[in-house]
């Protein structure tokens, strides 16, 4: 609309333009002056004003070109209609062109609050003016009450509900929903609550932390701070390229379907694991097989009744351990084998802290029943001083004595294992791409890379794309225990697969996934993972680097396993240890034994981050190589005070070893003869590294260090010799000490100063 001032309207009109401001002021619409533009709320007051003001009976006299005719006057009453058409109204010989419009006085245009009655009463037309006074009132009161209440029934000038509806808007503009990950850092939290990153950093202050712009916080002080700005918040969810590819999210309850057992036999050297094994394989073999079984792959499958059991055919716990120690948790039931004859040896206790350092079900075959030297109660009575009570004597442990070589009581224990697993409800989803874990791999000339997997969920069919540590690849072909093609393998069977581009180790867990492009990503981020984790050793545990592992809350529990020369050392050494724990850090003896630190140790170390602590006892040249290669901290005692003052020192931070043993080589005593003012010559084969003169010189029988002192002579043929190399024979003697005998190691070592780092 255009606009008109107020001088143009009151010429238009032939009123002065004093009369329309105090049309204006009167009404308490504006405070203008005559050359102020008027806007449509007060053109439509002024309109109403004068419409009210001038109304006549006839309008004859505004005909044009002076129309005899007359029409009827309407009434003062009758409505204008909304669609007239416009109308040329001439007022003081100026035309002004519009339509008549249709104006509600009810809108809160004009103050009628403010306005005393006798100035309304100007706006009501003579028609309405017979009504009765009260009525007139009433209406009028009415019409007051209703212009000045809005709708909701509150009163606007109301300050009690100005302030709730401000404090409601502001609620309502400060309540943002943020997603908080771990180790979110100040300024994108700031910028996610909306806020300047100052006041966030002010809060931080609030609470205690001394916090930058770019500091990561955990999401539990992210979460505080949130809350504290009045924000809503929830955990965000990053995941890896890894997590992203694999899917491996939880199945759901109904998703869920029984599925076969998965069985490990373990126990001492020559208890009949491996007849045992035979027994159960060679019984489930099915007319028409040529040969028995065709082709071995690591684990196989039996039928008892209606059901199957899968068993892992590894060589003992060594490779169960490796395997853990890899972080795979494949097998549910534990059997260990004891000898009835022999009863609890020392790889049987070796067994039974490997099994439940993996918490699974033991279930124990008392073995060779059918000899005659065989007592089943004295190998349950030793089995209690282990923790493991039989069934039969109020325990939980589930013993079957059993004969593998006649197969007595074999198909008891089968069932027995069904019975356990029915007790755990093993279950999986077969409908979903399939995860397992790698058994064993090995390099095939013919065939490539050739791996034997366990299923543990989902189904891996011929075609998929499985990734299994750094090795990935399409399975071409795969083949079950009983050496035939199948095309598919669900929950708890093993099979042979082929098509993976390199030998993937034991233990490995593998995925079924379904973009190789992104398969072959992770693999390579995977390898160069393990390429920085070669270059940073600082993590593997020590008691060189303990104090720090302390400091930084890495450790809570100190495991060691302690090996020992007698039974009665392995306690005392025990005992002395586990009595030096703090508040800081708990000492825990994971497994001691009698006997020197083999593989088998090392492996277990590895898996549970422990400490190996020898007393009286040297390692076997296999414990050695994988204690270096597994960065097993292996620590050897003469005196039990000695070990004690050690890990106390490095649980303090004060170790500071200052020297160190280099083992020179070994020799073997293959003969020894007698001289005499010299004493007992020993003629011995050095088996690997050198020995020098004057090298110090310890005696190992059995394991076991028989005496420790310094090389006395060195000979080769008749002529004293300075170092004689591997693969070479020599003469010697160990100063002060003649009680050598043949089959004796003699370990050549110096002592080294380390320099402090």
């Amino acid at each position: 609309m255009e606009k008109i001032r107020a001088y143009e309207l009151s010429k238009a009109f032939g009123f002065s333009s004093k009369e329309i401001m105090k049309v204006l002021h009167d009404y308490k619409v504006s405070e203008k002056n005559h050359m102020s533009a008027l806007d449509e709320n007060e053109l439509n007051v002024i309109f109403e004003y004068y419409t009210q003001k001038n109304q006549v009976a006839d309008f004859s006299m505004y005909e044009n070109d002076g129309a005899k005719k007359e029409k009827e006057a309407p009434k003062a009453t009758e409505p204008v209609a909304e669609d007239a058409p416009a109308e040329e109204i001439e007022v003081a010989e100026i035309e002004i062109k519009r339509k008549t419009r249709t104006v509600d006085t009810r809108v809160n245009t004009v103050d009628l609050d403010r306005m005393d009655e006798e100035k309304l009463e100007e706006l009501i037309p003579e028609s309405v003016k017979g009504a009765a006074d009260g009525n007139k009132k009433q209406k009028i009161n009415q019409k007051k009450k209703q212009q000045n209440r809005p709708q909701g029934g509150k009163d606007k000038q109301n300050p009690e509900d100005l302030l709730k509806k401000n404090e409601k808007k502001k609620e309502k503009i400060e309540q943002i929903h943020v997603l908080i990950f771990d180790g979110i850092t100040v300024g994108e939290l700031a910028e996610r609550m909306k806020k300047p990153a100052t006041e966030v950093i002010k809060k931080l202050m609030l609470l205690g932390i001394m916090a930058s712009v770019n500091e990561s916080l955990d999401f539990d002080t992210a979460s505080l701070i949130a809350e504290e700005m009045g924000c809503t918040y929830e955990r965000e969810i990053i995941l890896t390229d890894e997590e992203k590819l694999f899917k491996d999210v939880e199945d759901a309850p109904e998703t869920l379907k029984p599925r076969s057992p998965v069985v490990v036999v373990m126990g001492h050297v020559d208890h009949g694991k491996t007849s045992l094994l035979d027994t159960i394989r060679n019984s489930n073999v099915t007319e028409g097989e040529f040969g028995g079984i065709t082709q071995h792959i690591g684990a196989h499958r039996v039928r008892v009744n209606d059901k199957k059991i899968t068993f892992l055919d590894t060589p003992g716990h060594e490779a169960f351990t490796a395997m853990r120690a890899r972080g795979a948790l494949v097998t549910d039931i534990a059997i260990l084998v004891v000898a009835a004859d022999d009863g609890i040896m020392p790889q049987t206790v070796e067994a039974i802290n490997h099994a439940r350092a993996a918490e699974v079900a033991i279930i124990v075959a008392i073995n060779k029943i059918d000899k005659e030297s065989a007592n089943p109660d004295r190998v349950r009575q030793e089995l209690t001083e282990y923790g493991l009570v039989p069934e039969e004597w109020g325990g939980d442990t589930i013993c079957v004595e059993v004969s593998a070589k006649q197969g007595t009581n074999v198909d008891q224990l089968l069932e027995m294992v069904l019975l356990v697993a029915e007790m755990k409800e093993l279950k999986a989803n077969p409908d979903r791409a399939a995860k397992g874990t790698v058994i064993e791999a090995q390099l095939d000339k013919g065939r490539g890379p050739v791996a034997t997997v366990l299923v543990q969920k989902g189904t891996l069919r011929v075609g998929d794309i499985v990734v299994a540590g750094t090795a990935v690849g399409r399975v071409r072909a795969m083949n079950d225990d009983k050496g035939k093609s199948v095309k598919k393998a669900g929950p708890s069977i093993p099979v042979e697969i082929l098509g993976l581009s390199e030998v993937p180790e034991g233990g490995d867990v593998f995925y079924a996934v379904d973009d190789e492009r992104k398969a072959r990503e992770v693999v390579e981020a995977r390898k160069f993972k393990e390429k920085q984790e070669r270059q940073q050793r600082a993590n593997v545990i020590s008691l060189d680097n303990l104090f720090e592992h302390i400091e930084a809350g890495k450790m809570k529990d100190l495991n060691i396993i302690v090996k020992a020369d007698v039974q009665g050392s392995v306690e005392a050494v025990r005992q002395s240890l586990e009595r030096i724990s703090n508040e800081e850090v708990r000492v825990k003896v994971i497994h001691g034994a009698v006997g020197a630190v083999n593989e088998s140790d090392v492996m277990l170390a590895s898996a549970s981050g422990a400490i190996i602590v020898g007393f009286n006892v040297r390692p076997t040249s296999g414990a050695v190589s994988a204690a270096e290669d597994a960065e097993v901290d292996v620590r050897l005692y003469r005196v039990i005070y000695d070990a004690i003052e050690d890990i106390e020192k490095a649980m303090k931070g004060m170790l500071e070893p200052t020297f160190r043993e280099a083992i020179l080589g070994h020799v073997e005593i293959r003969t020894t003869f007698k001289v005499s003012g010299i004493g007992t010559i020993g003629g011995a084969y050095v088996q690997d590294g050198k020995i020098q003169r004057n090298s110090l010189v310890r005696v190992v029988r059995d394991g076991i260090v028989i005496h420790e002192g310094e090389l006395g002579s060195l000979k080769r043929f008749k002529d004293d010799a300075k170092e004689v190399a591997a693969g070479y024979e020599c003469g010697l003697s160990i100063d002060r000490y003649n009680d050598i005998k043949e089959g004796d190691i003699i370990e050549v070592y110096k002592m080294e100063q380390v320099e402090p780092e």
